[in-house]
């Protein structure tokens, strides 16, 4: 078991490391991106990167405070799921109504690797090579679909 400090030290050790890896990378617009803290540009629509002792998950986040608004940005992914697929090429977890870690209702379409843990050095690999092909297909399919969002916030 680790120590606090020693738990952060490793998840900072983590994300710098993944952020290094990612640094070289553009978007799909071929500007640079801050891959870890991937800024959506619309309020209340964030890509979220989240790994613990035994699972990695990255997710979009829909959190806008009125359900009625959350869950009218929520179809309106829904009408791109076929692109979204084809895009991030695999199935994911679409829930409307989801409780996040703070108690708080969100809407959330994510995709969850188990069996992994931050604190498993010889774990990075994998986690970095879950992260880095799916935060690339999400700005890929962001970069298509981000106007029709900005207009609908």
């Amino acid at each position: 078991m680790y120590s606090k400090d020693e738990a952060a030290r490793l998840r900072q050790q983590f994300w710098i490391s993944f952020g290094q890896y990612m640094k070289p990378v553009p978007s799909a617009s071929g500007s640079t991106v801050h891959w870890i803290n991937y800024k959506t540009g619309v309020k209340n629509i964030i890509f979220k990167m989240d790994v613990d002792s035994k699972k990695a998950s990255i997710a979009i986040q829909l959190s806008h405070p009125d359900p009625e608004i959350r869950h009218l940005i929520f179809d309106q992914f829904e009408e791109f799921k076929l692109m979204f697929t084809n895009t991030v090429g695999q199935e994911w977890d679409w829930q409307r109504d989801f409780t996040d870690e703070y108690g708080k209702t969100i809407s959330q379409i994510s995709v969850t690797l188990t069996g992994v843990s931050i604190f498993n050095q010889q774990h990075w690999p994998e986690l970095i090579s879950f992260f880095k092909p799916r935060i690339i297909a999400l700005d890929d399919f962001w970069d298509n679909v981000k106007p029709v969002f900005e207009d609908l916030v």
